[in-house]
This record gives structure tokens, sequence and C-alpha cells, in this order.
């Protein structure tokens, strides 16, 4: 291998055995080999690229495409059936939420496990710890158990770990989805910074946006073999294109099955019973509480995407905990994945204002938009008493997201959201 390369990926494959029941593994080693007691699945077939020191490639590809398990095999995690790995440089990765990680541990005490695993001094680590901790950010949590943690402070800490280490090749698996968006904001800049410094970064993401920003090339993987590695916005572009025909074939199923049966009406008001863990941050005195943000087609059907330029409603379902008189506000904040406004927009703004509610009174806004921008979008809201009030009854941010998805493979529309105030509907049972 020459010596700018950092992974060559030489034909590698990787065949599973699938048993129907457990005792087929068994009489699968007393028959010898003599006859097959398994289905063979092959998650990767004859996969070839080479990465050179210094690029950051992503790794894109329909669920089930054999993304994770590539980068177990790059890593040395898993062994492949067939091809080989060479890798140039000492490897950090970040492939399963707190992996290594010792749940009875406090988290300083698995950071200095951790980075002694991937070879680090003592020396190293001491020099290197305050900063983990000060990325991490999980405050005193670190002198406490690490199964005391939640998914998100693991992942904080994991990442932490793995990316302030300096590697010389950083690879990571989808587990920053976890993260709220302003951790994955910070990483994201870090990830910038390595890439900048000259580290060679593998990653896997659903986040095609991020892969076009950040990286120079991509692997896209298809039913586990190689349906292209090249420059990341042509790649992508493929992989789009592809996923907008099977998402357009779906549509057209779930279409006709709806054509053949009656149509689904959609209960708007609902109680999502996970609302609280979907936000990020979240604040108020809860006189009137959110419940749930969701978005419908106009057919009534709950969806989390549609196509670019398709009308959507959101629906804001609330409940008022305390009586509480008339006037107050709703505001609605849009941003895209990075962090970046996109639009917001306020019933003050329309002159409509909830009416007065009871104790125990339940009622929806509805506000039907189009959405003529593509990527993925998060959706925060407040309701204050009043629109001079700086307090708030309820502020949930990035409650709902939703994925919009080009229709044309030429669409390229990146216009702002025009918003028609018409549209509001605002409904108290």
């Amino acid at each position: 291998m020459y010596s700018d390369c950092a992974i060559s990926v030489n034909g590698i494959s990787k065949c599973f055995e699938i048993y129907d029941k457990p005792a087929h593994r068994l009489w699968q080693m007393l028959c010898a080999g003599r006859k097959k007691f398994y289905r063979e699945f092959w998650a990767l077939k004859n996969v070839n690229f080479e990465i050179k020191r210094g690029e950051c490639v992503g790794i894109i590809g329909r669920n089930g495409a054999g993304k994770s398990t590539l980068l177990q095999i790059i890593t040395g995690t898993l062994r492949s059936t067939e091809g080989s790995i060479t890798t140039n440089g000492r490897i950090t990765a970040l492939l399963e939420l707190g992996s290594g990680f010792n749940p009875e541990f406090s988290g300083k005490d698995n950071v200095f496990m951790n980075a002694a695993v991937l070879g680090f001094t003592g020396d190293d680590i001491n020099r290197k710890y305050q900063e983990i901790i000060d990325f991490a950010d999980i405050g005193d949590f670190i002198s406490q158990p690490v199964k005391t943690y939640s998914s998100g402070m693991l992942v904080r800490l994991a990442f932490a770990v793995q990316i302030m280490l300096d590697p010389d090749i950083l690879i990571v698996d989808e587990a920053l989805s976890v993260g709220d968006i302003f951790f994955q904001q910070k990483c994201f800049d870090r990830l910038k910074k390595l890439v900048d410094r000259g580290t060679t970064i593998l990653f896997v993401s659903h986040d095609i946006a991020l892969v076009k920003s950040l990286c120079s090339k991509a692997v896209y993987l298809k039913q586990g073999e190689l349906a292209a590695f090249g420059d990341a916005k042509d790649v992508c572009e493929m992989y789009q294109n592809d996923s907008t025909n099977a998402y357009s074939a779906e549509r057209a199923r779930l279409q006709a099955l709806e054509q053949q049966g009656e149509a689904h009406t959609a209960q708007l008001f609902r109680i999502d019973p996970d609302f609280s863990k979907k936000v990020t941050e979240r604040s108020g005195n809860m006189d009137v509480e959110v419940t749930a943000l969701d978005f419908y087609d106009l057919k009534g059907h709950l969806i989390n995407d549609c196509f670019v330029g398709d009308k959507v409603k959101l629906v804001i379902s609330i409940s008022a905990n305390r009586d509480v008189p008339e006037g107050a506000q709703i505001g609605v904040l849009c941003r895209d994945n990075r962090g970046n406004d996109i639009f917001s927009t306020n019933l003050v703004n329309f002159q409509k204002f909830l009416p007065a509610l009871k104790a125990g009174q339940r009622g929806t806004v509805e506000w039907e938009f189009v959405m003529p921008v593509f990527g993925l979008f998060f959706f925060s809201m407040g309701i204050k008493p009043d629109k001079l009030s700086q307090d708030f009854y309820d502020r949930p941010f990035n409650a709902a997201s939703l994925q919009t998805i080009k229709r044309d493979p030429l669409d390229t529309t990146s216009a702002l959201l025009t918003v028609n105030p018409e549209n509001f509907k605002i409904d108290v049972q």
C-alpha cells in the first residue's frame, strides 16, 4: 500500500449464516459441513475502494445496505468472509453507543480505561483529560457510574474520548444521531477542524447535507454492493435519485391500497407519550402544555417526510392545566439540521390569539403550508400568555422533524418559505 493511503479495501465480502432454529447450529457442527442447515446472507459483496490520508469519506445507503458491517470489518471487530483490509495509522472508532465502557465504573474511570485501550499513555490522557470533560459537558455526572447515564450523556462522553485524542483515522457509525442538535453542531465543528488538520475520517450517515458539506468523497452501498465511489456531491446525487424513485414507488403503492379501502380520518388532537423525550430543551410553567407536534398530509395521514413542494399540515396539540385568559400567543421556529434558522412565525403577526381556556380543556392549532426547501428540518415552538410577556407557558425545542425529498432529480429548489397567514386554524374542544 502506498504511504499516502490510509485505508485500502480489497474485494471485501461478508456472509452471515442464518439459522431458522437454535438446534440447527448444533446439527451443522455435527454434520461437519456435509449438509447446510442455514441460509446464506451476503451483507457485502466484493467491495473495493481506497482512501488517502487526510480525506473525509462518508458511507451512505439505505438501512441494511452493509454500511455498519463494513465499518466493523475495517476496525477489526468483525472478520470478512473474503478479501482484505489494510490500514495505515492509529484508528479510533465509535461504532456503538457506549462500546468499550464499563457500566459499573464512573465516567472518569472509563475515560482513562478507554484511552489506554486505544494505546495512549497516562501522560497523554492527563494532558487531554480536561478537554475531554469540557467537550462532553456532562457536569458532575463524570463521577457517577456510566450505567446511570442517559443515551445522550453516554454518546457525549464516548465521542469526546474518541475525537479529543487526535487519531490518525477516525471511524464513526451513526452514533451521533442520539445526541441533541446543539451537541451535534459542536461535533460537526470539531470534525471540520480534524479534516483541516489532516485526519482521515470515515463515517456512516443518513445526513446527505452533512456528507456533501464535510466530505470530499463518498461510498454508496446498495444491497451490499459498491454502487458508487467518488466525488461526494456526485455520489450523493446518485443516492438521492435512487431514493426518490423508491419513495415514489412506495407512495404509489400506498395510494393504490387507499383506493381499495376507506380513507383514513385523522384524530388531530393527540397526546404523544414520548414527546418529552423528543425535545432537546424545554421551559415554561406548563399552565398550557404542548402534548404533541405532528405533521399530516392533506389526506389526514401522519407523516414525517414529504416531497419538496407538497402541502402539509402542522398540528400543535395543547392542553390547559390551569385556567388561563384569552390572548395567549403561539410561535413556531423552523431550523435545518445544522441549526440555521429557516423561518419563524407567530399568531400575533396575523392578529390571532388563543381563546380563554379552562383547566382540562384541549385543543389544536393547525397550519397548512408548502415546504419548498430540500433537507431535514426541526420545529420548535412556544406559548406565551400575551405578546408583551417574556415568560412562557411551554417552550419545547426540536419537538418535531420533517424530511423533504426531491420529486425530480433536477429539482434544486432552495427558496425561502413564504408563510400564508390565512392557513392558521385554532380549534379548542
